[in-house]
Formats: C-alpha cells, sequence, structure tokens
C-alpha cells in the first residue's frame, strides 16, 4: 500500500486516499455527528436519519438508491455511533465513481420523504423490540447510561419508541442541517483509482455543497458518581456489567490502556478473565472486557454471564484479577508476550480492508492523520510495565468502578 494522500475542498470537506492495488475499492463519507449530539427532544433522531438517508433524494426515488450500486455488484451501508455517522461503498475499482456521486448523494440531497418516515419508523421499532429481548446485548447501553448519567452521550443510539413515531420530515431536517457540517466531514476512500482522479470527482461531487461550519458545542461529560445496580430480568443467566470511565482519543494513555485491556479481557483465549472465568472454574461461556475511547471521554467495561448461582464468585475472580494488574507489575516476559499479542492481532485486523477505510475516516475525523502500522508498533513497543501498572491503578481502582446486572 501506498503513501496517505490528502486534499480539502474550498468548502472544509477534506479527501483522504490511501492507495491499495486490488480491483475492489472502499469509498465513503463519514460525519462528526451521532447520538450525543441530539437534543433533549430528538432521542435517537442520529440513527433514524441514518436510516432514511436511503430513503429518496432530490435526484433518486429509494428504489433507485438501493440497485444504483447491487446492479453492479457492489455494496452501500452506513451505520451510527454516539459521536458519528458513517454512510460508504464497497464497489470494484471501475465503478468508483458511481460510488462517491452515490454517496454524495444521500448524505447531501436526501428529501426525508413523510411517507417513507412513517415505514421505516416500524422498522427501527422492530430493531429496538429485538434488541430488548437479548439482555447480552442490551446491558451494554443501560451500562453506558449509568457512566454517563444525564448526558447525552449516555443515550440509547435506537432511541424511544413514542419519540420515533412523532418525527417528520422537518425534524430530521433540522437536524442534519445543525450537524452535517462541511468542516466536520471526511470522504475517505482505499483504492487503486488515481487520486487525481478521486480529486477531481470530489470537486464535482462534494465540492458543490455549501460550506457550512459548526456551531454547538459538545457538553464534556464530567460528573461521574460510581453505582451499584441490579434489574430484574425473567432470564436463565445473570448479566453482569462492571466499568468506569476511561482515557479519551486524544489521551496519550490511551494505547497503554488498549494494552492493558486486551491483556484483561481482549479477544485472545488467554486473556487474565477468560483463563480465570471459564478455563479454570467453568463458570461462564462469555466474558470479555472492552475499552471504547470518544473525542472526549471513554469508558472501560467488562461483561460476563453465568448462571445466576454463580454471580459472586464470578464477580470476586473478576476483581481478584483487577486487584493483581493494579498490584503487580508485569514482568519482563509477561510484558512482551502482551506487546506481541496486540502486535499480531493490530496487523491481522488491517487485512481486512473495509474495517482498515473506516478506520482511516474515523482517524481524519479526528485528528486528520493516519498512524501507520510501523508508528503504531513503535509505540506499543515503547510501553512500560511501570505504565501499565499505572494506568490500571487509575482505571481499574474499585472505588471508581460502577455495576450493572440482569438476573
Amino acid at each position: 500500500m501506498g503513501e496517505i494522500e490528502s486534499y480539502t475542498l474550498k468548502n472544509g470537506i477534506r479527501i483522504v486516499h490511501k492507495p491499495d492495488h486490488s480491483p475492489v475499492s472502499y469509498c465513503g463519507i463519514a460525519i462528526n455527528a451521532g447520538t450525543r449530539d441530539e437534543e433533549e427532544c430528538e432521542s435517537g433522531m442520529a440513527h433514524f436519519v441514518e436510516h432514511l438517508l436511503f430513503k429518496g433524494t432530490t435526484r433518486r426515488k429509494a428504489w433507485h438508491i438501493l440497485n444504483r450500486l447491487e446492479d453492479v455488484g457492489g455494496e452501500l451501508n452506513a451505520y451510527t455511533t454516539k459521536e458519528e455517522t458513517f454512510v460508504y461503498a464497497t464497489v470494484l475499482s471501475p465503478d468508483f465513481e458511481r460510488a462517491m456521486e452515490l454517496c454524495a448523494d444521500v448524505v447531501f440531497h436526501s428529501t426525508f420523504p413523510q411517507n417513507e418516515i412513517d415505514k421505516e419508523v416500524d422498522v427501527i421499532i422492530d430493531e429496538i423490540n429485538s434488541y430488548n429481548d437479548s439482555p447480552s446485548e442490551l446491558i451494554f447501553d443501560d451500562f453506558e447510561n449509568i457512566l454517563f448519567e444525564n448526558y447525552s452521550i449516555g443515550r440509547n443510539i435506537l432511541g424511544d419508541i413514542e419519540r420515533l413515531q412523532t418525527y417528520t420530515t422537518q425534524n430530521a431536517l433540522d437536524f442534519v442541517h445543525r450537524n452535517y457540517c462541511t468542516d466536520q466531514i471526511v470522504f475517505f476512500s482505499l483504492s487503486d483509482v488515481s487520486f487525481k482522479k478521486i480529486k477531481r470527482w470530489a470537486e464535482k461531487y462534494l465540492g458543490e455543497v455549501p460550506e457550512r461550519l459548526l456551531q454547538t458545542k459538545r457538553t464534556v461529560p464530567e460528573i461521574y458518581i460510581p453505582q451499584q445496580k441490579t434489574v430484574k430480568k425473567d432470564t436463565h443467566q445473570a448479566h453482569v456489567m462492571l466499568g468506569n470511565r476511561a482515557y479519551s482519543l486524544p489521551d496519550e494513555k490511551r494505547l497503554t490502556l488498549h494494552l492493558l485491556n486486551n491483556l484483561l479481557g481482549g479477544p485472545g483465549m488467554n486473556s487474565r478473565l477468560n483463563l480465570a472465568l471459564r478455563e479454570r472454574n467453568g463458570l461462564a461461556y462469555n466474558v470479555e472486557s472492552s475499552y471504547t475511547s470518544y473525542s472526549d471521554t471513554g469508558l472501560l467495561s467488562i461483561y460476563f454471564g453465568t448462571d445466576s448461582k454463580n454471580e459472586d464468585k464470578c464477580r470476586n475472580l473478576v476483581f481478584a484479577e483487577l486487584k493483581k494488574l493494579r498490584n503487580q507489575k508485569l514482568t519482563p516476559v509477561q510484558l512482551t508476550k502482551a506487546k506481541k499479542q496486540l502486535l499480531g492481532q493490530s496487523a491481522i485486523s488491517q487485512e481486512n480492508k473495509e474495517s482498515l477505510s473506516l478506520s482511516l475516516g474515523k482517524s481524519f475525523l479526528y485528528f486528520n492523520r493516519f498512524e501507520s502500522l510501523p508508528e503504531v508498533h513503535k509505540r506499543i513497543e515503547a510501553i512500560t510495565a511501570e505504565q501499565l501498572q499505572e494506568v490500571a491503578n487509575e482505571i481499574l481502582d474499585e472505588r471508581r468502578i460502577s455495576v450493572l446486572s440482569f438476573r
């Protein structure tokens, strides 16, 4: 893969391209707007708008949007997070311009017809009900709401059913006008198409968008009071989450916590939590920890599902592992193994080109740059056992940990 190239249009939209010698191209639009940017009366609006982007533009009906890339074997997709909305496409390289034009059309020319809204609300309600039927998924959102209580970043992405049923075309247009600002948008591509062509097409399809600068500021979540909460659910298993607020995207300690989290409960079967709860004691089929960083905050959470009678034992084992990381510095051999595991995982993850293209878009959205694999590896290698222990004592402090249990 070649060096990353970038360019900024006069309206502020940034273009970033990573050359890739493959017949398949990945491209899309990253927007710095998500659930936390909703007003109090707009619960679920960011996700709602993302669904409706495919339901009609000033140039196309929903049917034409669906078929535009499908007809050439490509795919069009989108997702919403607490802070971002992505619209992206995968196509054969000769169809790159078609994909770029379509992404630009749905993001900047959607009309949000009321008849389509009425139909799509039912689809989202089904999505919400499906989610509510899965406690192992629902608990993640409910836990985040505890960590960020009274802040919009803690709000459920899907929204609530009653509010959704009241939304109109104008509501969607208002959200887009306030948040889809040109200085908060990146067009990204991973492709063998020349950057010269991409710039020309960008001027054609994105350069026409009127400049609009973001006028609002996000509220930084400051107040945090750890909570212990149990919710009665009609489930065979107890589902438990525990964790604490953590470092933001720009924080220098973020990568150290990423390494610590990987060691604690990452995807490897040899994670400390998996060994303690599953391999040694057979108490849980699924146990994991995850670290999510946002623009101005973050969270580290641990999840396990177990038979209700084993919940307390599992909790005690989890807290024992946290205590070890706080009190016992990793030996040189342990540190080397932890680093090698994360280095290998990061290299393998970059082989997923769709994921790599999305990471490229997000990185430019926040940092206006993208770290190469060698740069990331160099920073991982520089982490010391003392730094890991320091982060463990900050983030895994039992006095700062909240617990949510479904049983």
